[in-house]
């Protein structure tokens, strides 16, 4: 049964739309601001906007992987220049960690000290980096150099300029790092581990990056970036990550410490929308991983055993404990939470809806189409209840149960989860046009 949390939002879903219901329900949600984007200045984005009630969570900050999810939603959706704007800021923030790279490639940094990494979560407003986070996040640097080098390709056929010095710093650091083998702290910066799913987002990065190279080879490389941009060692990365994938896949994990090893978890999710980087065979066993073993009644799982916002996570912890840095101390966060106590995320509704209609534009297939539908109206079923302490028609975080009543964490709307919404909601309505 559909779990719809705002009653007004009822009365647009439908198990089979037109191209007319999702024009008026998108313009809906933009005049309830559902689809408010408040950007800085310099066009990045918060995680979520700040509020006397959720400043103590640090969602104010820029982290580097959302920034590239809204940033790829928005230019799906047609919002080119901001798109452009996102990863120029981007590019601006790596610049000024140019000596990080360089210090690990070059050999003078050891990159198992973590905290000398580039950093992925910043003040917007200064590019000045938090120093104590869990910076080994290879993620953040694939997802960055992934949607750089696809914007670029375009931007380049228009004159634009690109910045050759951020993207020569990445090949010679990720093979100094050994990223097919190494453990970082991933999309959810929490346990060290070797990731499948951050390696398959460097894997999407570097052919990208590769894909850009070649069209630029008419206008010249820098010839001091030859080494750095060579396509021979951009070719060895690539391969060097698919291995270690083939060797994981379908898990994200195969390590056996068990504080390490991990067979289901939703970010590899992320491996086939946006990044399309697994074949269509792994894309539907990663789908019926996560659908068997992750899908709750409102949201989905990260992984089995996410302490993250458990059960009853509110009165557990105080406010400025709960969003700390866990990635040292997760067995205490851990042994808050029972078995079936996860929270359940907004996030991956939207990319399984938007990747159930990716099959269905290849397949023509009713029953992809049902289910792109299904996993969209899941999402809208999330948007907060004109009941709720926070406004209403707004996209979570996740919801956890409190005092045995689904809640919202502490930083509502999450901009991430907004953007997949709005990009689920016009790739329907891409498919429906399509359909006639």
């Amino acid at each position: 049964m559909l779990m719809v949390l705002n009653e007004e939002v009822r009365g647009f879903i439908r198990t089979r739309y037109s191209a007319a219901d999702i024009d008026r329900l998108v313009a809906w949600l933009r005049s309830h601001g559902t689809f408010d984007f408040p950007a800085f200045p310099n066009g990045l984005y918060p995680a979520s906007p700040v509020t006397e009630g959720s400043r103590h969570t640090g969602y104010g900050r820029v982290w580097v992987r959302d920034n590239v999810h809204i940033a790829a939603a928005l230019h799906a959706c047609g919002l080119v220049e901001q798109a452009y704007a996102t990863v120029d800021a981007l590019a601006r923030f790596f610049r000024g960690q140019a000596g990080r790279f360089v210090a690990i490639s070059d050999g003078e940094s050891d990159p198992a000290e973590h905290g000398m990494r580039p950093a992925i979560r910043f003040r917007a407003e200064t590019l000045v980096p938090d120093q104590d986070w869990p910076n080994a996040q290879n993620d953040a640097l694939g997802y960055f150099l992934w949607l750089y080098a696809r914007l670029a390709r375009e931007r380049m056929a228009a004159g634009r300029s690109i910045d050759w010095d951020v993207l020569a710093l990445f090949p010679p650091y990720l093979r100094a790092i050994a990223y097919w083998q190494d453990e970082d702290s991933g999309h959810w910066e929490e346990t060290p581990k070797v990731s499948a799913s951050s390696i398959g987002t460097v894997v999407a990065g570097l052919s990208a990056l590769l894909a850009l190279i070649g069209d630029a080879a008419a206008q010249a490389l820098p010839a001091r970036h030859s080494a750095a941009l060579g396509a021979d060692l951009i070719d060895q990365l690539i391969a060097q990550g698919s291995d270690a994938l083939g060797g994981i896949l379908p898990a994200e994990c195969v390590q056996p410490d068990p504080d390490k090893h991990r067979r289901y978890d939703a970010a590899l999710l992320f491996l086939i929308h946006p990044l399309d980087v697994v074949d269509d065979a792994m894309a539907d066993r990663i789908v019926e991983d996560v659908l068997e073993h992750l899908s709750g009644d409102i949201g989905v799982r990260r992984y089995p055993g996410d302490s993250f916002w458990c059960t009853d996570y509110r009165s557990k912890l105080a406010r400025d404990q709960r969003t700390r840095d866990w990635s040292r101390d997760l067995a205490t966060r851990n042994a808050l939470a029972g078995p079936g106590e996860e929270a359940e995320w907004c996030l991956f509704d939207p990319v399984l809806s938007l990747i159930a209609g990716t099959r269905y534009r290849r397949t023509g297939a009713i029953a992809d189409l049902e289910r792109q539908t299904f996993h969209l109206n899941r999402s809208l079923g999330h948007l907060t209840a004109a009941t709720s302490a926070i406004p209403a028609l707004r996209c979570p975080e996740l919801y956890h149960l409190q005092d045995g009543r689904y809640e919202t964490s502490d930083a509502t709307p999450l901009l991430w989860t907004q953007a997949l919404l709005l990009r689920a909601l016009l790739a329907l309505r891409h498919n429906l046009d399509a359909k006639r």
